[in-house]
């Protein structure tokens, strides 16, 4: 292994845990509604899970409102299902032809708590990137010599 493949392969590991932190940040609710926080939603579909995104459209209407429009109405129960089951701490409403989550507005409380899981997470990302740094540079070293 040359020094460039090792400077490349640890820049290539780094922006890799630069794109899984600001993943991982899309999926923090906050008071707006976006609809990357249905991301990492699987819906059991005719015996296999698939990503609620492939299964129906997600819109934003309004800024605490998200609004899921199933390609198929059939679908429409176990969608529901899946989000009731998920982590995102919203109850969906179904008016048989789309599911709609409503986003209370956050408590000082909860916003606190926000403010420690992103503290968090981006500690992670650091970390990650200070091993990924630490890696190369025993790589770099083993070569030198």
């Amino acid at each position: 292994m040359t020094v460039e493949t090792s400077l490349a392969e640890a820049t290539d590991k780094m922006h890799k845990a630069i794109a899984h932190l600001k993943e991982d940040l899309a999926t923090i609710r906050t008071g707006r509604a976006a609809p990357a926080l249905l991301n990492r939603v699987t819906v059991e579909y005719y015996g296999a899970p698939a990503p609620l995104n492939q299964l129906a459209a997600i819109t934003v209407p309004e800024p605490r409102l998200l609004m899921i429009t199933p390609f198929d109405k059939s679908s429409i129960s176990t969608i529901e299902k899946a989000i009731q089951s998920s982590d995102i701490g919203v109850t969906p409403s179904n008016d048989g032809n789309v599911i709609r989550l409503a986003f209370p507005p956050l408590t000082e409380e909860r916003r606190k708590d926000l403010v420690k899981t992103v503290h968090h997470r981006a500690e992670e990302g650091r970390v990650a990137i200070r091993n990924v740094r630490r890696h190369a540079k025993e790589e770099l070293e083993r070569l030198e010599r």
